[in-house]
């Protein structure tokens, strides 16, 4: 292929791909196709995985996007696929891009109105794959626990004088005079 016919930008399956990237690391950013899926997919098209995607043909690409909306086209074994025994068709397919986030989505709240373990787990932010959560992944502050930390030295100030009460009475003279009555020896 010459320079003239060098694409800068390439969409394939819904992603903007750079086309000085490599088709294997260009194919790897496409949610929902990993590093690995990608290498299957190019072996069975016969394509080279050093390849710059800028390079490729538009009946490269089409063959590409068709064997990455479905792998069982192109003759790829179904344990490659990212949603097999699915629930509402039984059958094994592989998601990609929003598809792959609402059925994710979906799950979740399945098992949510089941009111599965892994259902409240979801429900109220917790692990759900069995980690430990004894130790980790907390959240917020502690519960029930008064945190008694050092307290600043006071800095003496300026009082003001004290005012005269409200029935007109007269302050205290501030002088040192003293005001109390003499006591007796």
């Amino acid at each position: 292929m010459s320079v003239a016919e060098y694409k800068h930008i390439l969409r394939i399956a819904g992603k903007d791909i750079a086309g000085a990237k490599k088709i294997v690391v260009a194919l790897s950013e496409i949610k929902g196709v990993g590093y690995n899926l990608a290498q299957v997919i190019l072996q069975s098209l016969n394509i080279n995985p050093n390849l710059r995607v800028g390079f490729l043909t538009d009946n490269e690409i089409s063959e590409i996007e068709t064997g990455i909306r479905n792998p069982s086209r192109i003759g790829i074994p179904s344990w490659y696929f990212n949603r097999r025994k699915d629930m509402d068709t039984g059958g094994n397919n592989h998601l990609i891009t929003s598809d792959l986030d609402f059925a994710a989505s979906s799950d979740i709240e399945r098992e949510k109105s089941v009111m599965s373990w892994r259902g409240y787990r979801h429900m109220f932010g917790l692990r759900v794959r069995g980690q430990c959560t004894r130790t980790t992944g907390r959240r917020g502050g502690a519960v029930g626990v008064k945190k008694i930390g050092k307290t600043l030295p006071t800095v003496p100030s300026a009082q003001p004088e004290a005012q005269s009460p409200a029935g007109g009475a007269a302050a205290a003279p501030a002088t040192g005079e003293n005001t109390q009555s003499p006591q007796k020896t």
